[in-house]
């Protein structure tokens, strides 16, 4: 019996009219088998046709991954010989009787390497954009998937407050980042962290992704930190703006501005609602106070295996909510060479609304 994810491709797959996908090393991989291999030199590649077992193609010494799978799988493993390579995946994918068939790939994430194989192969199959099917499967996160996306946002939280406890007026960006990121991988973090920490003070705040540096923390300051934990694949995404030392009233009113846009955005999500609505939502609300040109960016993004994947909450995205959708709310203020503000959300959309996976206080939390 194959995984139900698997099984829920093939009707997606018989929907679309699409006879097979060809995935290489990446989260859509990972998410159909449960399998976790990176990007490197040496090619991983999953080719799944309906009503076939699914096969594997991947290096020698990836083998031991495979010792605890419960579920059939087609194997095909290589040398470390590159001008074999070719040959082994003609053999492998002969089984499969792809010739002339329809296969989906993933543009955004199939490289040249594997293509190249592929082709050279398959020269009389078409090969489809099959991005959209696996973005449909993986949007939809079940009891399992939250449990792992919730466990990965009380991880960055609880990191996050260890980290405040050490910040004071003085320390650079970079001694706080770095502390952040112990504290994360201590408080239980994977290694591979979805994305470096975010943390920008004063004038670097006003740029949405700004690199920690060498810049102090200055009373007088709005600190922007971005971070994010992952737990068993899954990862957060949040962020929250700190004041430092004495906090000038511009300062205190577009954090409170952003707090009740990221509080609109949070609250407006329900199933058949847009993405554009949510957006709308946020948006609104710093247009309103005058600061629409400075909110630079969408809304949000999806979160799970990736810290980036659909659905993408932006203006004229009509795609329509539906419960199990997890996304991100963060709307942001960012006053060009004066500071920025951002305050976002991990949340799941429920039978009847939306609901937050992220508790950590919004509020103007002061560090002196």
């Amino acid at each position: 019996m194959i995984p139900a994810k698997l099984q829920r491709l093939e009707e997606k797959l018989q929907t679309w009219r699409i006879e097979a996908v060809a995935l290489n090393a990446g989260a859509s991989l990972t998410y159909l088998t449960g399998l976790d291999f990176h990007l490197m030199e040496r090619p991983v590649v999953l080719l799944h046709r309906v009503g076939s077992t699914p096969l594997l193609i991947l290096p020698e010494l990836e083998a031991a991954k495979l010792d605890h799978l419960d579920y059939p799988i087609d194997t095909c493993f290589y040398s470390d010989n590159p001008d074999q390579w070719p040959q082994v995946f003609k053999q492998a994918i002969a089984s499969l009787h792809l010739l002339e068939t329809q296969i989906g790939i993933e543009p955004g994430q199939l490289r040249l390497l594997e293509y190249h194989l592929l082709r050279t192969v398959l020269s009389e199959s078409a090969f489809t954009d099959g991005s959209g099917i696996l973005a449909a499967l993986r949007s939809i996160k079940d009891a399992e998937e939250l449990a792992l996306l919730e466990k990965a946002v009380a991880i960055a939280e609880r990191a996050l407050q260890a980290t405040l406890l050490q910040a004071r007026v003085g320390i650079s960006e970079y001694e706080f980042a770095s502390e952040l990121v112990m504290q994360l991988l201590r408080h239980g973090s994977e290694t591979n962290l979805p994305f470096t920490p975010i943390v920008a003070s004063g004038p670097n705040g006003a740029t949405p992704h700004a690199r920690p540096g060498e810049r102090r923390l200055t009373s007088g300051d709005l600190l922007v930190v971005d971070w994010g934990a992952r737990w068993h694949g899954y990862a957060a995404d949040l962020t929250r703006t700190f004041g430092v030392g004495h906090v000038a009233q511009q300062e205190q009113e577009i954090h409170a501005i952003v707090r009740q846009a990221n509080r609109a955005g949070r609250t407006a999500g329900r199933p058949e609602l847009t993405c554009a609505m949510i957006d709308e939502a946020t948006r609104s609300v710093i247009k309103e106070a005058g600061y629409g040109a400075h909110f630079t960016h969408r809304t949000g993004h999806g979160i799970g295996l990736e810290c980036h994947e659909s659905p993408y909450i932006h203006a004229g995205n009509q795609q329509l909510l539906q419960p199990g959708m997890t996304f991100t709310v963060e709307p942001g203020i960012y006053l060009h060479n004066q500071n920025g503000v951002r305050i976002e959300d991990d949340v799941v959309i429920t039978e009847s609304g939306c609901r937050s996976l992220s508790s950590f206080s919004r509020e103007l939390i002061y560090i002196s």
